[in-house]
């Protein structure tokens, strides 16, 4: 649980930076018009900060990293989001400068997004093993009853 919690805190930093970097090219540039910048800040607080803090809580609840799916999970999903993120800044801020990017930007793009992909079937793996042990634990007449 402490990993995920420095990741987390980590991801957040990361957010809140990529939003002040993002106000601050775009004012030093005049830059009016849409650029990718734009979302690097929303998409590290919310893939990573919020929706980690939701995986924090089903650590807590299903013991979610006795799966062998969760510690996959965890390395793609960085591996992932580092790598979208990673190209959304590099893609906005090409933008911003007036530089054009190219079809290597795109599929390093799209390979961040399949591994967010992978990474999220990783983490069914390990909820559908943590929901099955609670379920033989209390037995399915109680964990009906709970919904």
């Amino acid at each position: 649980m402490r990993k995920l919690y420095f990741a987390i805190v980590a991801y957040t930093v990361l957010g809140m930076a990529s939003g002040l970097f993002y106000r601050e090219l775009t004012r030093a540039n005049d830059f009016t018009g849409s650029t990718q910048l734009a979302v690097v800040h929303t998409h590290l607080l919310t893939l990573g900060t919020v929706l980690l803090l939701i995986v924090l809580m089903l650590e807590k609840v299903f013991v979610l990293s006795r799966s062998r799916w969760f510690t996959p999970f965890l390395w793609t999903y960085h591996a992932g989001l580092v790598l979208t993120s990673g190209m959304l800044t590099v893609n906005g801020t090409m933008t911003v400068l007036g530089h054009e990017t190219g079809p290597m930007q795109a599929g390093i793009s799209g390979l961040g997004h399949i591994l967010l992909t992978v990474a999220l079937a990783f983490f069914l793996g390990a909820l559908h093993r943590g929901v099955r042990a609670a379920e033989r634990s209390t037995g399915p007449v109680a964990a009906t009853a709970r919904g």
